[in-house]
C-alpha cells in the first residue's frame, strides 16, 4: 500500500471509529449501555488502528509522533472500558487517554502549519484543532464526572436521587458533545486527505 492510500484508509477508519465512538458516548433511551459501551470500545480500537496506519506514512519526524500519541491516548480510553477496575480509575484513564488524543493533534496541528503549502492543507489544520477541542472537552467531562463520584459519597434525597436517574448530568453533556465535535473534526480532516492525494484545491 501506497504512503497516499495508507494516508487516505488511516484517516477514514479514524473517521468512522471517532463517530462510532460518538455514538456510544451520546445518552439515549433507544440504546442499551451495554451496547453504547461497545460502540465506544469497537470506536477506540479504530481510532488506534487508522492512527498506526497513518504514522507509517512518510513525512516529517512530527508526523508519526503525533499520530502514536494519538493512538496511545485510543488504547488508554479503550483499556478504561475494558477492564475490570474502579469507576474513579476507569474515569482517571479517559481523562489521560483525552489529553493524550489532543496532545497528538496538536503535534500534528504544528506539523501541517510548518509544511510548505499543499491541496487540503487548510481542512488537515481546521480538521485537527476542531478534534483538538473536541477531545479537550471530553477530557474535561470526565473531570466533572470523576468529580461527581466523590459528590456521591453524600446522602441524597428521594428527588435528588430522581434527578440524577432521568435527567443528563452536565458531564455526559459535555463527553457527548466533545466526542461529536472532535468526530466532526475527523471528517474534516478526510476531505484534506482527499483533496491533497487528488491534488485538488
Amino acid at each position: 500500500m501506497g504512503d497516499e492510500s495508507k494516508a487516505l484508509v488511516g484517516s477514514v477508519i479514524v473517521s468512522i471509529g471517532t463517530i462510532a465512538a460518538a455514538i456510544g458516548s451520546t445518552p439515549s433511551n433507544y440504546i442499551k449501555s451495554s451496547v453504547r459501551d461497545d460502540l465506544s470500545i469497537i470506536g477506540n480500537i479504530l481510532q488506534a488502528t487508522g492512527n498506526g496506519i497513518d504514522a507509517d506514512v512518510e513525512g516529517t519526524v512530527l508526523r508519526p509522533v503525533g499520530k502514536l500519541i494519538g493512538a496511545s491516548g485510543n488504547i488508554t480510553v479503550t483499556s478504561g472500558l475494558v477492564f475490570d477496575i474502579p469507576k474513579e480509575a476507569s474515569y482517571k484513564l479517559f481523562i489521560v487517554g483525552n489529553l493524550l488524543q489532543a496532545l497528538g493533534q496538536g503535534v500534528n496541528i504544528g506539523d501541517v502549519i510548518d509544511l510548505t503549502p499543499f491541496p487540503g492543507q487548510a481542512e488537515n489544520i481546521v480538521g485537527s484543532l476542531t478534534s483538538f477541542i473536541g477531545n479537550s472537552l471530553q477530557a474535561i467531562g470526565w473531570s466533572e464526572a470523576l468529580y461527581d463520584i466523590k459528590g456521591d459519597e453524600k446522602k441524597l434525597s428521594y428527588y435528588e436521587e430522581y434527578l440524577k436517574k432521568t435527567m443528563v448530568s452536565e458531564s455526559e453533556s459535555l463527553v457527548a458533545t466533545g466526542s461529536w465535535i472532535q468526530a466532526i473534526g475527523t471528517v474534516i480532516s478526510v476531505i484534506g486527505v482527499v483533496k491533497e492525494v487528488s491534488g485538488v484545491n
